[in-house]
C-alpha cells in the first residue's frame, strides 16, 4: 500500500472515529454539561430515533425525513420525561442516576416485548468508493460532514439566539433568571429535550450502518461518556477538541492492533485525563483564555 492510500485511510479512520464521537456525545454533551444531569438513557434515546427513523423510512419517507422525524420523537419523549421524573431530580445527581438507569431499563426491555429482539433495517444508502485496493463507503463521508454541521449548528444555536442566551443564563444563574421573568422551568424543559432530539438524531444518522436490536445504545454510550468526560464542562470549548484528540487515539491503535485496542486506548485516556485534568480539555482552554 503507498503513502496516499495509507494516508486516506488513516484520515478516513479519523473522521469516521471524529464523526462517531461528536454525534453520539452532543445530546449528552449539552443535558450533562449544561443541566448537571448524568442521563444514563441516552443509549435508549439514541435508540428511539433509530427505530422511528428505520419504521418511517420503511413507511416510505424519504431518509433524511425519516431521521428527522425520529429526532422529532426522541425530542418530544425527552421533554416528556423531564416534566414527569428528572424535573424533581435536579440538584440530585446520585438520584437522577439511578432515576435515568430505571428508565435505560424499561425502555430496553419494553421494545424487547412489543417489538422483538430484532427489526428490519433500511441498509446503507449511497454505496461506496474504491481508492486503491480499499473501498470507502460514501455515507461515512456525509456522517463527517454531518458533524462538523452539528458543531456550528449548536454554536449558532446558543451563542446566535435569544433561546441561547436565555439559556445560558438559567444554567449559569438560574436565581438570576427567574428574578428577570425567565421561564427556568420551560427552559430546563426545551433544553433537556433538544439532548434527546440530539440523541435521537445520532440514532437516526447510524440507524443504516447498524443491526436495530433493543440494545444497540449501549454501542453508544461509553464513548459518548468519555468523550463529555475528556471535554468537560464546556461543551463548545471541550467537545470538538476532546473529540478529536480521542479520534487520533482510537485511528491510530485500531489502524496499529485492530478495534479492541481502539477502545482500550479511549478507556485509558479518559482515566489519565481524570487524574491529571479534572475540569478537562474546556477547563484548560478556560485558563489558557484568560
Amino acid at each position: 500500500m503507498d503513502f496516499a492510500t495509507s494516508a486516506f485511510s488513516f484520515l478516513y479512520q479519523f473522521g469516521d472515529a471524529f464523526a462517531f464521537l461528536v454525534i453520539a456525545s452532543a445530546g449528552l454533551a449539552v443535558i450533562f454539561g449544561m443541566m448537571g444531569v448524568i442521563n444514563l438513557a441516552h443509549g435508549e434515546f439514541i435508540m428511539c430515533g433509530a427505530y422511528v427513523t428505520v419504521w418511517a423510512a420503511r413507511a416510505g419517507a424519504p431518509l433524511p425525513l425519516a431521521i428527522f422525524v425520529g429526532a422529532l420523537v426522541a425530542g418530544a419523549v425527552g421533554m416528556l420525561l423531564e416534566r414527569v421524573v428528572i424535573r424533581r431530580l435536579y440538584h440530585r445527581p446520585l438520584d437522577s442516576i439511578v432515576a435515568t438507569w430505571g428508565v435505560s431499563l424499561i425502555a430496553t426491555q419494553g421494545v424487547l416485548i412489543l417489538l422483538g429482539s430484532t427489526m428490519q433495517g433500511v441498509g446503507t444508502p449511497l454505496g461506496s468508493v474504491a481508492i486503491g485496493a480499499f473501498s470507502y463507503s460514501v455515507y461515512r463521508l456525509v456522517l463527517m460532514a454531518a458533524a462538523i454541521g452539528l458543531l456550528l449548528a449548536l454554536y449558532l444555536l446558543f451563542y446566535r439566539t435569544r433561546y441561547g442566551v436565555i439559556a445560558r443564563a438559567t444554567i449559569e444563574a438560574p436565581g438570576t433568571a427567574r428574578a428577570l421573568g425567565v421561564d427556568t422551568a420551560r427552559v430546563y424543559s426545551l433544553t433537556f429535550g433538544l439532548g434527546a432530539f440530539l440523541a435521537g438524531l445520532c440514532g437516526g444518522l447510524y440507524a443504516p450502518t447498524m443491526t436495530m436490536v433493543p440494545t444497540m445504545g449501549a454501542t453508544f454510550i461509553v464513548e459518548s461518556f468519555v468523550t463529555v468526560v475528556v471535554g468537560g464542562a464546556d461543551i463548545f470549548l471541550g467537545a470538538a477538541p476532546a473529540a478529536a484528540i480521542l479520534a487520533a487515539i482510537r485511528a491510530s491503535l485500531t489502524a496499529w492492533q485492530g478495534q479492541l485496542f481502539g477502545q482500550i486506548g479511549l478507556l485509558v485516556a479518559v482515566i489519565v485525563v481524570i487524574r491529571v485534568l479534572p475540569g478537562g480539555l474546556s477547563g484548560v482552554l478556560r485558563r489558557v483564555r484568560r
